[in-house]
C-alpha cells in the first residue's frame, strides 16, 4: 500500500500535476508536474493521486480499482524526482482489467510523460543558455 506521506490530498496539487505533462495509454492517463528549480530547497517526497471518476463504475469498482492502482504506484515511486507531483486518472477500460494489465499502462503512461517531462527540461536548458549568451553578447558590446 502506498503510504499516507506519498499520498496527495489538497486540490492545490491536483491542479498544480494537472498542469504537467500527461502519458496516456488504454486504461489510464499519467501527469506529472515536477518542482521548479527555485523551489528545490523545499522538496517533498513524490505525491501521488488518483481520480476514478463515476464513469468507471459504481463505488465497489471504483474503491477496487484505486486500491489496485495505490498498490501498483508504491513499487514506482523510485522513477520519479523528489518533489514531483502524480495524478493517476483512470479511464472507463480500466474497470474490468487485471493488476497486470493496469501495470503495463501504467508503465507505458509514466514513460510517455517522463519523456514529455524530459523534452520540457531539454528546451527550458537551451533557453537558459541562449538568453545567457544573449546577455553576455549586450554586456560585451557597450
Amino acid at each position: 500500500m502506498l503510504s499516507a506521506d506519498h499520498r496527495m490530498r489538497r486540490s492545490a496539487d491536483f491542479a498544480s500535476a494537472f498542469h504537467g505533462e500527461r502519458g496516456g495509454a488504454n486504461r489510464v492517463v499519467v501527469s506529472i508536474e515536477t518542482e521548479p528549480e527555485e523551489y528545490q530547497a523545499d522538496l517533498h517526497t513524490v505525491k501521488v493521486g488518483f481520480v476514478v471518476s463515476k464513469s468507471v463504475g459504481n463505488s465497489v469498482v471504483r474503491h477496487r480499482l484505486y486500491r489496485q492502482l495505490r498498490h501498483l504506484m508504491r513499487d514506482r515511486l523510485d522513477v520519479f524526482d523528489e518533489g514531483s507531483l502524480v495524478v493517476i486518472r483512470a479511464l472507463p477500460a480500466a474497470k474490468d482489467s487485471s493488476s497486470a494489465q493496469l501495470g503495463r499502462d501504467l508503465d507505458i503512461a509514466i514513460a510517455k510523460a517522463k519523456r514529455k517531462l524530459a523534452l520540457r527540461s531539454s528546451k527550458r536548458l537551451q533557453l537558459a543558455t541562449s538568453s545567457l549568451s544573449v546577455d553576455a553578447e549586450g554586456s560585451s558590446g557597450s
